[in-house]
């Protein structure tokens, strides 16, 4: 036996595959449940316990993480008859996903009735923080789980915010982030697009850039380290991308504020998706604005596709 606390988690994706990775690694006895087969299968191979069901993990431990995709299925999990809500054991709900404050609050209520504390706790940092350990957690809800479930936090990032005791504001604060991501994201391309057209050399706008006022972790990081090789194989999604920037929108309607620029990315991403690219990374995005402009944004040992 570890000592350490078991705990469930449910969604082995691109994001929850690394956290509860690092979950058993670090020796926490772990119960998992996916509805791809294979992907509990490495977690099994290290001594994870694979469920059938939310409802089957909720009866085995009395912390649960779930890591999912879009808000419906999150309320599908943890509220429906094979759900968490269902389950004999289950004391600590910890929603890592991005599923909006709307969401949030409708599963804190119903999981609230049976006596299961809720926190959000969506992540920022992307695929490789998550396999690093260092994401950001924006923690919202029942601070005592925050407290009780933080070992194995400590595991999973090393940048904990808790935002306050209301459900949902972990989530309003991730879903704002994303869209400060994204539109740096766009705005970057954008950017280097026209530079490049105009004839200057993009390695050298991005040091221009990163010495001066318009830099960003976008062009800091993720630009030279995958755009100008043109290595788009790894990131966050477009289609989940667009998810969070619509959540954001739908968050700052409910709340009456304008966001001209918002809906202006909204836009784009929407598009984006429509064109089929929805399950390319995010940073390929700038592959619109170079057909649109008749160029390409590649730096010089960049190797030629095709």
């Amino acid at each position: 036996m570890s000592g350490k606390q078991a705990i469930g988690f449910i969604g082995l994706g691109m994001m929850g595959g690394p956290m509860a990775m690092r979950l058993v690694d670090a020796g926490f006895p772990l119960t998992v449940f996916d509805v791809r087969a294979e992907a509990m299968q490495p977690f099994v191979d290290k001594g994870a316990v694979a469920a059938d069901s939310p409802k089957a993990v909720a009866d085995a431990v009395e912390d649960v993480m779930v890591c999912l995709p879009i808000p419906d299925v999150v309320r599908q999990v943890a509220l429906a008859e094979d759900g968490l809500i269902a389950g004999g054991k289950i004391k600590r709900y910890v929603d890592l996903s991005t599923t909006g404050a709307v969401t949030a609050r409708a599963v804190a209520a119903g999981l609230s009735e049976k006596g299961i504390a809720c926190l959000d706790c969506p992540v920022s940092g992307g695929v490789s923080g998550a396999e690093a350990g260092t994401l950001s957690l924006m923690q919202s809800g029942d601070k005592s789980a925050a407290a009780a479930l933080k070992p194995a936090f400590d595991v999973i990032g090393e940048n904990p915010f808790y935002l306050g005791d209301a459900p949902g504001l972990g989530q309003t604060m991730k879903v704002a982030n994303n869209y400060l991501s994204a539109t740096a994201n766009i705005a970057c391309a954008e950017a280097l697009v026209m530079g490049v057209k105009a004839g200057i050399d993009p390695e050298v706008m991005l040091d221009v850039i990163n010495a001066s006022s318009g830099r960003s972790d976008v062009s800091e990081i993720r630009y030279p380290t995958y755009v100008l090789p043109r290595d788009f194989t790894k990131g966050f999604k477009q289609r989940l991308l667009h998810k969070d920037v619509k959540l954001c929108m739908e968050e700052a309607a409910a709340q009456g504020v304008p966001m001209w620029i918002g809906n202006t990315v909204r836009q784009f991403l929407t598009h984006a998706v429509s064109q089929g690219t929805g399950d390319e990374v995010s940073v390929s995005l700038i592959k619109h604005i170079e057909q649109w402009a008749g160029v390409e944004v590649r730096g010089k040992t960049a190797k030629k596709q095709g």
